[in-house]
């Protein structure tokens, strides 16, 4: 994968080493989440962290994570305004269509069809629409981050103006696609290789890496099916 490192966290969190050195944190849910290894709960070795949306299973640890590594935080604008009003810094806010590079790398911020909220002292929060990224990395490889998604026809999009070479899909079905909406989603994007997550975490996730790979791979598209705590190369 052209020196680019994956390392899945369990659900739908993961710590990629880009090309250029890069420690980038997706949707940080450590200390809560089931499926971390211990060894992983507690990080400080983080530069850059992406978040989706404003759920626990995706937000969790933003705040933990902000102030023991203090990375550069990109996400929405509402969940930025959230985390200015917890002392955090360094946050980088955008919008859907949105671009920004950071180094010699880009960060596109995309749509993506779900909800994003927060529970603060029993209130629900609004943390603004959730989204998915796409990041074009030093060495020109580039990877489809989904979040939590249904199917959407304007993957197809996604796919014609990126050229994504790695997808990163839900397929735990209930909550976001399964199985059957994520295979459709390799077709309109066009890659080659998917990453499955956010299954497996709960009984009420249903959707399995089997049945993913048994649809896609006669279309030829490898499946990278990681164990927690597992790094990929």
């Amino acid at each position: 994968m052209s020196d680019l490192s994956i390392t899945w966290l369990g659900h739908a969190t993961f710590f990629l080493r880009s090309p250029g050195g890069r420690r980038i944190l997706f949707d940080p849910w450590l200390d809560q989440n089931p499926r971390c290894p211990p060894e992983w709960k507690r990080l400080r070795d983080v530069e850059l962290m992406l978040i989706t949306h404003g759920h626990f299973d995706h937000l969790g640890d933003a705040l933990r994570v902000a102030r023991d590594a203090t990375p550069q935080i990109v996400a929405g604008v509402e969940i930025c305004r959230w985390l200015e009003t917890k002392g955090v810094e360094r946050l980088l806010p955008m919008n859907k269509g949105g671009t920004v590079r950071i180094g010699e790398m880009d960060i596109v911020m995309v749509h993506a069809d779900h909800s994003s909220s927060w529970i603060e002292d029993g209130v629900t929060v609004y943390m603004g629409e959730p989204v998915g990224f796409v990041l074009r990395l030093e060495n020109g490889l580039t990877l489809y981050f989904a979040g939590d998604t249904a199917l959407f026809g304007d993957m197809r999009l996604i796919g014609d103006l990126y050229h994504p070479d790695i997808a990163f899909l839900p397929i735990g079905d209930r909550f976001t696609m399964g199985p059957e909406a994520a295979a459709m989603a390799c077709e309109l994007v066009g890659v080659k290789m998917a990453v499955p997550m956010h299954y497996g975490t709960f009984p009420l996730l249903t959707g399995t890496p089997e049945r993913f790979r048994e649809l896609v791979e006669p279309r030829g598209v490898r499946v990278l099916e990681l164990r927690p705590g597992e790094t990929a190369c």
